[in-house]
């Protein structure tokens, strides 16, 4: 019985974290896809890693690769946050976003901090979309 309350105490102190910060990558994500949505590369690209920033150089190369490479972020229908869990310094956030059609996808956004504050290092499109969600 003590190893398992030990074991559950341990659990909740290694996601802790990463669920206390959650409102806030959220703030992050939603207000990138609000750019989006409004064709605003420039702040947009404001929300994305440095590391992001170097790959792309300008916002209208990271607005063309979202507009291609991810359209549901572009113009999602609709979105709604699901877990938050920490990989090493990084928190993953999934995210389910229903496209223009209606077909729904789940994406996990890798979020750092920096001096700045949150940004986003990459994100993911998961396989099987909702399947198991």
């Amino acid at each position: 019985m003590r190893r398992l309350m030990l074991a559950a105490l341990c659990h909740l102190l290694l996601i802790g974290p990463a669920l206390a910060e959650e409102p806030g990558l959220r703030a992050v994500i939603a207000a990138q896809i609000d750019a989006f949505q409004a064709d605003d590369f420039d702040t947009a690209f404001g929300y994305a890693s440095d590391a992001i920033r170097r790959i792309f150089g300008t916002p209208e190369r990271f607005g063309q690769m979202v507009q291609q490479g991810y359209p549901m972020v572009h113009r999602p229908a609709d979105l709604r946050f699901l877990e938050a869990g920490r990989r090493g310094a990084a928190v993953l956030q999934r995210v389910m976003v229903a496209d223009q059609a209606q077909r729904l996808h789940v994406l996990e956004y890798e979020m750092i901090e920096t001096p700045e504050g949150w940004r986003i290092n990459g994100v993911r499109l998961l396989p099987g979309g909702a399947a198991g969600v």
